[in-house]
C-alpha cells in the first residue's frame, strides 16, 4: 500500500516496514527512507500519524520578534553612548530568566537585521529574523520566547502543540486585520504600550523592518495569557542587566512559534520509526527520521549532528549486509 507523503511524493510499504518511495514522475526508489522535512512539515506529522507512525508532544517555545535600533544594542554592550563607532561590529545579545518557573530567553538574535515572513499556511502569521552579511541594517532583531510544555497544549494528542501554533499564528492574522491591516501583515505594538496594556500606535524611534509591513494592535489577541504575562514580567528584569533594552520604542512583532518542533517521532534503538501496534518481532520499519523535523535537534548545528548519526547507521547496516 501506499500513503501520501508530500503532494509529489508517495511512501510504498509492505506491512509495517517502508520499502521506499514513489517520485511525482513515477520513478520508484526502493530501500531504507530517510525523512528530514525540517520542523515546520505539518502534512507530513499528520500523514505518519493517520499511518500509526509513534508520535509524541515535546516542549517549544512561543513568543514574539523584539526591535530595537542597533545604535542602541551598541551603546548598551559596548557602554559607550556612541555606539560601536567605526572598527567594532555590531552588538548582539543573549539572556535567559526565569519567571514563575518559566523560562523567557532571546533566541536567533540578528544584529544590523530584518524582522521576515515565515508562515508556511495561509490564513496565518509568523516572523522569524535574520541578518544580512555585513549585518548593516538600522535595527537589531531577536525572537523574545517563553517555554511552553505539553501540559500547556490543552489536550494530550500528540499534535496538540502543532495546533497551539496555528491557534497562534491564525490569531495573529486576524488581530493585524482587525486593526485595519492587510492580508498577512504583522501584528506589532510597542513595548511600552505593552507594558502600559494599551493597543497605542506607531513607534517613535524604530521603523519596523516586516517586509510586508505591521499593523498595531495589542498582541495579548494573539498570544496565550501565560506567555503574555510572562513577557511582561520579564522585561523590566531583562531592563535591570541592559539598561534601555525595554525601552517604551522598542517594536515587539507576533508572533514567534516556529523556534522548534512540537512533535517528535519515537525513535528505536537503530533511530528508525516505530510504528504503533506493530509486534516485538517485527522487522525494523525502514523509516529514519532526523534533524528538527523528526524532534532530536534545536538548530542548524544539532540538525546536522543528528544527521550524521543517521547516515552513520546507515552506512554500518549496509557495511554489515
Amino acid at each position: 500500500p501506499r500513503s501520501t507523503l508530500f503532494p509529489y511524493t508517495t511512501l510504498f510499504r509492505s506491512g509495517d516496514e517502508v520499502c521506499g518511495i514513489v517520485t511525482a514522475d513515477g520513478r520508484e526508489f526502493t530501500g531504507p527512507v530517510i525523512l528530514a522535512t525540517g520542523h515546520s512539515a505539518r502534512d507530513v506529522y499528520y500523514m505518519l500519524h493517520e499511518n500509526g507512525v509513534e508520535l509524541e508532544s515535546k516542549g517549544i517555545a512561543i513568543g514574539v520578534r523584539l526591535e530595537h535600533p542597533q545604535q542602541l544594542i551598541d551603546s548598551i554592550q559596548y557602554h559607550n553612548p556612541e555606539g560601536r563607532g567605526k572598527y567594532l561590529p555590531a552588538a548582539e545579545y543573549s539572556f535567559v530568566t526565569q519567571v514563575k518557573g518559566r523560562g523567557v530567553y532571546s533566541f536567533c538574535m540578528c544584529p544590523g537585521g530584518e524582522v521576515v515572513c515565515a508562515a508556511s499556511e495561509g490564513g496565518g502569521v509568523v516572523v522569524n529574523g535574520m541578518s544580512r552579511f555585513a549585518r548593516d541594517g538600522s535595527n537589531a532583531n531577536a525572537a523574545l520566547l517563553v517555554g511552553v510544555g505539553p501540559e500547556d497544549f490543552g489536550s494530550d494528542h500528540p499534535l496538540a502543540g502543532v495546533e497551539l501554533q496555528r491557534r497562534m499564528e491564525q490569531a495573529a492574522y486576524r488581530a493585524a486585520i482587525a486593526a485595519g491591516g492587510a492580508a498577512y501583515q504583522a501584528p506589532a505594538q510597542t513595548v511600552g504600550d505593552f507594558l502600559a496594556g494599551r493597543a497605542g500606535g506607531a513607534s517613535a524611534k524604530v521603523r519596523p523592518t516586516y517586509a510586508r509591513g505591521v499593523a498595531w494592535c495589542d498582541l495579548r489577541q494573539c498570544l496565550p495569557g501565560f506567555a503574555a504575562d510572562a513577557i511582561a514580567e520579564a522585561l523590566p528584569l531583562l531592563d535591570r542587566r541592559l539598561h534601555g533594552f525595554a525601552d517604551e520604542d522598542a517594536v515587539m512583532t507576533g508572533v514567534e512559534t516556529r523556534s522548534s518542533s512540537p512533535v517528535r517521532i519515537v525513535r528505536d534503538d537503530a533511530l528508525q520509526a516505530r510504528v504503533e501496534g506493530a509486534p516485538d518481532d517485527a522487522p525494523e520499519s525502514g523509516l529514519y527520521p532526523c534533524g528538527e523535523g523528526a524532534g532530536y535537534a534545536g538548530g542548524i548545528m544539532s540538525a546536522a549532528c543528528d544527521g550524521l548519526r543517521v547516515a552513520r547507521v546507515l552506512a554500518d547496516a549496509f557495511e554489515s549486509r
